[in-house]
């Protein structure tokens, strides 16, 4: 029988990694962990927590503005970037070390360098070897970058999210998710805002009427956008920045965010040696989370899969493949329904089938809209504006959601729920909710559309 040094070795230490090596260790396998960077993750040091910690501010300013206009609230809230970033330091930065000892106190090995598998069975970290029966990489994704004259001077969300100064003009080239959360915080904060982006619309992967109502607010809060536009270089100008573009505008700037995308991190893993397949979308995996080396699996955003990128789907792979390993269970994977949310004010959230997808099914779909800011302001703290569009099958079941406004972050987990276990409205009829409050007046107005869909 061979002996390995690990029954499960980890490469990579963020979600889709260690929910299953905690899992794992409890259940009694010898665990390590290879991390190059921060222990935890992007989502950890660099990504959704500092996120979500620097939204904060900017919400609550978001918020009372609803008041201002009718001269309930008075005054003006405003951001101090340098005090916000040293909160944000202050919380996320001991995190990681937290977690690490969290790790390390549960009997799973650390190790810290960059690793490469050498087979199916073993991997090198800088000059020494580990070997394990299961390898799982989880090494998820990194920003892209433009190569063009200047890329030099392109910053990240990584970046972003430590600036220790706010630059009084900030460019964002792209206008995916990222870019617009960022976007719409530097705003708040009191930067200059210019977005640029190849295509012609902004955040194609939810509902475009929506999307588009994202836009036009911000413009309307001063952030010039251009669409259908190709950024060529980037020059610097004295102490400024000069971004240019195929058809020849330019935008004079202080700092420039490249937000064009995310691409997996698959280069120097030594997948080649051990037989691991790939493709530009990332590590090509079966029904099982298995890639092409049956004893080595991936999870989380290095994956080629169709389903959203996402934290919360990192952590459900990362757990599905525990309860392979432990032999909780040997069916394929099968996702649940998945919400996602972009982070603007207000939020554009989504669940299940998509707005676009049911309207290319108008025979077996409905598609409804509800203005339920309209009709629950008081629930919805005057905002106006909050819309709901719903899709609902043949059997009167809800099947999807996109939600605009404030709360859709959490609104949107009380429909995915709904989704996920087909509840009717019938059945709803028979749960009772706080009151009042925003989610017992959205499932009010969503059991009569249900009935009527």
């Amino acid at each position: 029988m061979t002996k390995f040094n690990y029954d499960v070795l980890f490469i990579g230490s963020g979600h889709a990694a260690w929910h299953a090596a905690l899992t794992l260790r409890q259940a009694g396998k010898s665990v390590a962990i290879v991390e190059e960077d921060l222990i935890a993750g992007t989502c950890t040091n660099y990504g959704c927590n500092a996120k979500i910690l620097l939204d904060g501010p900017a919400d609550i300013a978001h918020q009372a503005a609803a008041y201002r206009e009718s001269g309930i609230l008075t005054g003006e809230l405003k951001i101090n970037w340098e005090k916000l970033m040293a909160y944000k330091h202050q919380n996320i930065d001991p995190m990681h070390v937290g977690l690490a000892k969290a790790f390390e106190n549960s009997g799973i090995t650390l190790i810290d360098g960059h690793g490469q598998l050498q087979d199916a069975h073993t991997v090198k970290v800088d000059s020494d070897t580990y070997t394990a029966d299961n390898i799982v990489l989880a090494t998820g994704q990194r920003p892209a970058k433009l190569d063009i004259p200047g890329k030099a001077y392109l910053h990240d969300s990584r970046d972003f999210l430590s600036l220790p100064h706010l630059p009084n003009h900030i460019t964002f080239i792209g206008a995916g998710i990222i870019s617009l959360e960022f976007a719409d915080l530097a705003r708040q904060a009191g930067a200059a805002v210019t977005v640029i982006e190849f295509a012609d619309q902004a955040i194609r992967s939810f509902y475009a009427k929506y999307s588009a109502k994202i836009v036009t607010q911000l413009k309307e809060q001063g952030v010039d956008f251009h669409f259908k536009e190709a950024v060529s270089a980037v020059a610097k100008q004295d102490q400024r920045f000069q971004v240019s573009t195929q058809s020849g505008l330019t935008v004079t700037t202080d700092y420039v965010i490249d937000a064009t995308g995310r691409i997996p991190n698959t280069e120097q893993l030594g997948l080649d040696q051990a037989g691991v397949q790939t493709n530009r979308r990332g590590i090509i995996v079966d029904d099982h989370l298995r890639t092409t080396q049956p004893n080595i699996f991936a999870s989380g955003d290095v994956i080629d899969k169709t389903i959203p990128k996402l934290t919360p789907t990192a952590t459900f792979e990362s757990n599905y493949i525990a309860s392979q390993l432990i032999g909780l269970s040997q069916a394929p994977i099968q996702y649940p329904a998945i919400p996602s949310v972009v982070f603007t004010l207000p939020r554009i959230a989504q669940t299940g089938m998509s707005i676009a997808a049911a309207q290319k099914d108008t025979a077996h779909y409905q598609i409804q809209t509800i203005p339920y800011g309209q009709q629950m302001r008081f629930e919805t703290k005057n905002e106006s504006h909050a819309e709901m569009t719903i899709v609902t099958d043949q059997k009167h079941r809800l099947v999807g959601a996109t939600i605009y406004g404030n709360a859709a972050q959490d609104l949107i987990n009380t429909l995915t729920l709904i989704i996920d276990q087909q509840l009717t409205a019938d059945q709803l009829d028979q749960m009772i909710f706080a009151f009042p409050g925003a989610s017992a007046a959205i499932l009010d107005l969503l059991r009569v559309a249900m009935r009527q869909g």
